[in-house]
Order: structure tokens, then C-alpha cells, then sequence
């Protein structure tokens, strides 16, 4: 059976974990420890209220994090509650996702893309050139299964890093970076194949990716490997929480 949306969600959390969860009533709230929206927004589990806001509101002012909810697929009724008061969308998502032999089926070219774990200095490097800093680097470090960096490279340097775990059997890349200088010129293509060799080694069945809307580079290249678009989510944030 093909993943759906909810289980894809489930497997970013896995992947890409927060440094804390706490299941607060009708929420989850998470501490992202700087790691970005994806660790720190807060979801609904079961049945929640309005009233119940400004508690989850103030727990992630506690964690010094700006009030941040992620919405998934049929949250239709927390969507509308976040935007009468005053939330704004922010960073809509689409859930990339693929048969792994999709990506399988043709052999890397010599020194072009490896797996390697713990990530080289040299990506390490080019994450941070993209704004992949040391705090997202420790959220790769959390992942407790299977996981590995990927190295790229084009005409013979060092040009692109990203990261690919598993949950169960569905493998999902993150932090897919290539340098700007290396961009148009089919490594991200490469990459992704290289993840799912890798990940096919480890019983991985699907390949999956995150994207935001707005990357139009990325989006056309998962669209390009065959990949289906199967689901979104996006952010409401309070702009301002504290402010006039």
C-alpha cells in the first residue's frame, strides 16, 4: 500500500526529531532546541478547543520559542481558529514520495555522490553556506536508525550535502545543499539516487522528501525523478507575540 500523508508525517518526526516532545492535552509541543520550524510547532492530537490556545501559546514562550503550529491535511477547523487570532501562513509544504526503484535503476557516475557517516568537515562547510547550522546538525545526530550524509560532487570538487534516514520502510532526505556555483548541473539528481541505493541497502522501500512551496529548483527536480506529490502541511505563526 502506498504511504499517505499521516504516515509520512510520522516519519519526519522520526528522521528529523525535535530535542523534546511533550504531549500537553489536546497538543504536542516540541522543543526544536533552534532546529527550525520542523522540531519546534506544535500539532493537535485529539479534540481541542479554542480556549485551548493561549496554554500551548504560553507553554512555547517558556521554551523561548515564537507561538508556531504546523497543519496538517483536514485541519481545516485549527487553520481557521489560528487565523482569527491573527496567525499568519507561513512556509507551505509538500510531501515528495516515490517507489525507492525509481531512483535505483541506473548506476552513480565514478566520484560523483557518496554515503557517508559522520558527515566530513567539507559538508559540514556547504551546510552552513546554505543556513544548516551546528543546531539542525544536531537534529541529524538524534536520529536513533539507520542514517547517513550524503557527499556530492561535480567536475571534481566538493559541491553538495545532504542527509537520508529511515522509519521502517520509508527512507526521507533532508537537508538536501548544493553550493550555487554547482547548481543546474544534475548533482541533485545524483544525490537522491545515491540516498536511495543507500537506503535500498537498508530495506527501504520509498523514497521521500520535504519541500517548501516556494523552491521551485527543488520541487521541479523531485517532480523530475518521477515522484508524487502526496500531501502537504504548512505553519501558522504568530507575528509579534509579545509586541504593540
Amino acid at each position: 500500500m502506498t504511504p499517505d500523508a499521516q504516515t509520512l508525517y510520522d516519519v519526519t518526526e522520526a528522521t528529523w526529531p525535535p530535542a523534546a516532545r511533550t504531549d500537553a492535552g489536546p497538543w504536542v509541543l516540541r522543543d526544536g532546541a533552534g532546529g527550525g520550524k520542523r522540531v519546534s510547532a506544535a500539532t493537535a492530537q485529539g479534540d481541542w478547543q479554542t480556549d485551548d490556545v493561549p496554554a500551548a501559546e504560553q507553554a512555547m514562550r517558556m521554551l523561548g520559542q515564537t507561538p508556531l503550529f504546523m497543519i496538517r491535511q483536514g485541519e481545516d477547523a485549527l487553520d481557521a481558529a489560528l487565523a482569527a487570532r491573527g496567525y499568519q501562513v507561513i512556509d507551505p509544504v509538500t510531501l515528495w514520495l516515490c517507489p525507492i526503484a525509481k531512483l535505483t535503476d541506473k548506476p552513480l557516475p565514478r566520484v560523483t555522490a557518496f554515503a557517508i557517516w559522520e558527515p566530513l568537515a567539507i559538508m559540514r562547510e556547504i551546510w552552513a553556506a546554505g543556513g544548516i547550522g551546528p543546531d539542525r546538525l544536531r537534529v541529524m545526530a538524534r536520529v536513533t536508525g539507520p542514517k547517513t550524509g550524503i557527499f556530492g560532487r561535480t567536475g571534481d570538487k566538493p559541491a553538495g550535502a545532504g542527509f537520508c534516514a529511515l522509519h521502517g520502510d520509508i527512507a526521507m532526505v533532508h537537508a538536501l545543499e548544493i553550493a550555487p556555483a554547482h547548481r543546474r548541473k544534475g548533482l541533485g539528481d545524483w544525490m537522491m539516487r545515491c540516498a536511495a541505493i543507500w537506503a535500498e541497502k537498508q530495506g527501504a522501500a520509498w523514497m521521500s522528501v520535504l519541500c517548501t512551496q516556494a523552491n521551485d529548483g527543488a520541487n521541479g527536480l523531485y517532480a523530475s525523478l518521477g515522484m508524487t506529490a502526496v500531501g502537504q502541511y504548512h505553519y501558522r505563526i504568530l507575528p509579534n507575540p509579545e509586541g504593540p
